[in-house]
């Protein structure tokens, strides 16, 4: 199997190819990386998994001359890790001509219209106001980004699958969540407490996406669908400085705020503090890819453990 990974060095899409480059079960897949080679993607493995990545090549996705001229021109899938603007798929898929088997676009559940005070699946509606700031122009692009995947795969008669998850923690997460409180535990062994926080929120591990993926790769079931990503947890901060407690192994001191005090003060927590900003999911779908997530607990103290050794 041939896989074009666009943007393979980043925490998600460099945990995809250490899982194929690191699992003799994908030895037959051959991974060609496409990234602006800014980050040595540096994996230490055998000499048989390291065949696994059969090309690299360093550009600009939005370079389409230089995309039109790669030596490849056929790949059975592309896994695209960092699409987020209007017409960043439809170029990918011109500049191959069309010779593409599937194409896996990661999104996100941010996708999906705020507010419904339920529960979201992947028939929920996507959001169609615009939001200020740097992440409502996250949203928009990748609502856009969804429609065109549907699009621009109908035009060529491409396969496609999209991947909605909720917040994603793991090793090389560059996204200010775990690794906040990480930090506050290790620098200062304490933690701020939002104590009257009635905010709920779900996680998945990135090495369990990162298997989800590979399981998607040529699989006929995941194709045409779109699917939630998200543990079957459901988080508050109460729970969450429980795990934390056991993935650190400290027994922290918890600085209690109310949230009205932690507004007031611009600190920054990255998960929702109020009922209102909740948005829940549901993940029951992507079940059927045969793929289980791993404990939270599990998650965490693994992820803790590799924040303490980086």
């Amino acid at each position: 199997m041939k896989i074009l990974v666009i943007g393979g060095t980043y925490f998600l899409g460099r945990t995809f190819v250490e899982q194929v480059c690191k699992n003799n079960k994908y030895k037959d897949y051959r991974l060609y990386l496409l990234n602006r080679g800014s980050r040595p993607i540096g994996i230490q493995t055998s000499e048989e998994a390291l065949l696994c990545v059969a090309g690299e090549y360093h550009m600009d996705r939005h370079d389409t001359e230089r995309l039109s001229g790669l030596p490849e021109k056929e790949f059975d899938v592309v896994i695209d890790f960092c699409a987020y603007s209007s017409n960043d798929i439809r170029q990918i898929i011109d500049a191959l001509g069309g010779n593409i088997g599937q194409y896996i676009f990661i999104s996100t559940c941010d996708v999906y219209r705020r507010g419904t005070g339920g529960v979201t699946d992947e028939s929920g509606l996507l959001e169609d106001r615009h939001f200020d700031g740097e992440a409502g122009e996250y949203i928009a692009g990748k609502v856009s980004l969804e429609k065109e995947l549907l699009s621009c795969c109908g035009d060529y008669g491409i396969r496609y699958t999209s991947f909605r998850p909720a917040f994603i923690y793991g090793p090389y997460n560059y996204a200010p969540r775990e690794g906040i409180f990480f930090n506050w535990i290790v620098q200062a062994g304490q933690i701020i407490f939002p104590y009257d926080a009635q905010g709920e929120f779900q996680m998945v591990y990135v090495k369990d996406l990162a298997e989800i993926l590979l399981a998607a790769c040529g699989e006929p079931l995941a194709y045409e669908k779109v699917y939630n990503v998200c543990g079957e947890a459901r988080l508050n901060y109460e729970s969450f400085a429980e795990i934390l407690k056991k993935a650190s192994g400290t027994d922290f001191e918890r600085v209690k705020l109310s949230v009205e005090d932690i507004q007031k003060r611009g600190i920054a927590l990255p998960f929702p503090l109020t009922r209102a900003e909740t948005e829940l999911y549901s993940g029951e779908r992507v079940k059927e890819l045969g793929i289980s997530f791993t404990p939270i607990e599990k998650g965490m103290a693994d992820t803790f453990k590799w924040y303490i050794n980086s």
